[in-house]
């Protein structure tokens, strides 16, 4: 085992060099991060379900561990809005030592997929999936949020997208009048400034705005003081949850969930950085990272933590040369939490609540999700609306599952339609439509400049011989008028064979041999060869009935028909 190829992408740049200029440029960009993450990992916390100090810890512990042990040279990791669905969830189902534990499985899982380098998952992902379910999470989260930004007097929130909206329509008497319009006046600003001044962290300038108003004008605003008291200036000391094989088995499911949510969303992160700097990430050394820091996490009372896309984006934007900038950005999240916890209770909730519609609004990606549902293919847009409504109106393990699952049927039907079985002495299929006939003249190997004995029927199989198409091979000795002597089916354009097929040829050969008709294959690539062999199918057709091309085909079917030979083929 090679241990320098799992070194973490920070200590191979600075053992490759590492000058006081680049830590200067790591400084600013940590630092301008750190500014951003601030609000951002304390409303996630919020939304989640906990208080927002947690959402400090997280983005500072796993932050620093995701930077230091990751494969990306410029990841910034913490708590994202991606999690924010499941972890309030698995709060309201077993509670907050229950969500420490899933993470904490979480975390191993993320370390052995990393081990077993099974860091290319995010390719097994369709896309429809992927944007379904991340414009779905878009609008829980806005939903959400609705309780802080209209400061509707609700004590406990459901996770259900239904139950939410039917509890808003009860409590819409009691809007809070302040906190509506702190909560609009925040929303235009962050658009205004983002537009104006795209490089300003705006979500800081409009929390100080907005804590200034309401702490001047004693305006009556639910506030981070006010709903969770005071917030410490230091990190915990750590500690492990309360483990016990019923909790683990209970939230086993869920671990499953944030493992997977975690691998997607931090990968995904690594290829958006890699295309804005044309860098390359290591996606084992990211998963083993991910895993370590969710796992740091929970030891010091955070919760599930990712790369984050928008803070990786900054980060690269404001000039980072390596890992270091996102440990930098976990040091001065810590020294803000000391130097400014007393400061940061005067935060509105209904602020926090304007910054988190803006986040779903960046998640949702509309014009993708608009693009697959109008203008792709009808399957795509089947699988997109479905993995959405699902993660919407159940949670996001039935929509990913259910996306997945659909979009792997929608797939085997697409092979189904592209592989055909066809009589190539007159172009007809058997049990097909839309097939494309065979171009005569322009193939080589092409059926009409050779002679076809009578006696002798030559069919070809045109794609991959799997599950899906194995039953149409059965049939056709039945729908042959007149059972040949001899039987060629050419196999040059069948990529793969499955154990379906296999036993479909199998079967079809038995077939021919009731009907006193010799089966010789033509053009059987390598690997299936070897697949027919380790089945021992080589020995039960004859291997002189296993054939290189056409001409060598008819040239053994002239031998079994001239020469009068009758073959036992057992």
């Amino acid at each position: 085992m090679n241990l320098s190829h799992w070194l973490p992408r920070s200590i191979c740049i600075i053992k490759n060099g590492y000058t006081l200029k680049n830590l200067y440029a790591d400084a600013i960009a940590g630092t301008t991060v750190a500014i951003i993450a601030l609000p951002l990992a304390m409303a996630f916390a919020i939304a989640s379900g906990v208080s927002p100090e947690k959402g400090l810890f997280t983005a500072i512990v796993a932050g620093f561990f995701i930077s230091f042990l990751g494969g990306s040279r410029y990841q910034i990791g913490g708590p994202t809005g991606a999690f924010v669905v499941v972890l309030y969830t698995v709060i309201l189902k077993h509670g907050y030592d229950g969500l420490l534990i899933a993470t904490f499985l979480a975390g191993i899982m993320l370390m052995l997929m990393g081990f077993f380098k099974l860091g290319n998952i995010i390719k097994f992902i369709p896309y429809p999936v992927t944007v379904g379910f991340t414009t779905g999470i878009a609008l829980i989260i806005f939903s959400s949020q609705m309780k802080d930004f209209f400061g509707l007097n609700i004590e406990k929130m459901p996770a259900e997208f239904t139950e939410q909206w039917a509890i808003y329509a009860h409590q819409i008497s009691s809007v809070n009048f302040y906190a509506f319009g702190i909560a609009l006046a925040s929303l235009a600003l962050l658009f205004k400034l983002r537009t104006i001044y795209p490089k300003i962290p705006a979500p800081i300038i409009v929390i100080i705005l907005s804590s200034l108003v309401v702490a001047l004008f004693g305006l009556p605003v639910e506030t981070i003081g006010s709903k969770f008291g005071s917030l410490p200036q230091t990190l915990p000391t750590p500690s492990l949850p309360d483990f016990s094989l019923e909790k683990i088995r209970a939230v086993f499911p869920d671990a499953i969930t944030i493992a997977l949510l975690g691998a997607i969303e931090s990968l995904l992160s690594c290829v958006v950085a890699d295309g804005m700097t044309g860098d390359r990430h290591h996606s084992n050394k990211e998963l083993i990272a991910q895993g370590s820091a969710n796992i740091a996490s929970v030891l010091f009372g955070g919760i599930a933590a990712t790369g984050a896309i928008a803070r990786t984006a900054t980060n690269i934007k404001s000039g980072a040369f390596s890992p270091v900038s996102g440990m930098i950005h976990a040091l001065m999240l810590l020294i803000f939490m000391f130097l400014f916890s007393k400061l940061i209770l005067l935060i509105p909730l209904a602020t926090l609540a304007a910054i988190l519609v803006i986040v779903a609004w960046n998640m949702s990606e509309f014009h993708h999700f608009k693009a697959i549902a109008l203008k792709s293919e009808r399957n795509d847009a089947i699988v997109l609306l479905m993995t959405f409504l699902l993660t919407v109106l159940i949670d996001l393990n039935t929509g990913v599952q259910t996306g997945i699952m659909l979009a792997g049927l929608l797939f085997i039907k697409r092979m189904i339609d592209v592989t055909d079985i066809q009589n190539r002495k007159d172009g007809q299929s058997i049990s097909f439509e839309d097939e494309d006939e065979e171009v005569e003249g322009k193939d080589p190997d092409a059926l009409s400049s050779r002679v076809v004995p009578q006696g002798v029927e030559v069919y070809e199989i045109n794609g991959p011989f799997f599950f899906g198409v194995a039953d149409r091979l059965k049939n056709i000795i039945n729908i042959v008028q007149n059972p040949p002597k001899v039987f060629i089916l050419r196999m040059r354009h069948v990529p793969m064979i499955d154990a379906t097929g296999l036993h479909a040829l199998e079967e079809f050969f038995d077939s021919c041999k009731t009907s006193d008709t010799i089966l010789v294959l033509s053009g059987v690539n390598k690997k299936i060869q070897l697949k027919m062999q380790r089945a021992l199918f080589d020995k039960k057709i004859g291997v002189e009935n296993i054939t290189p091309n056409i001409d060598k085909a008819l040239a053994r079917a002239k031998e079994i028909l001239f020469t009068g030979l009758v073959i036992k083929q057992e």
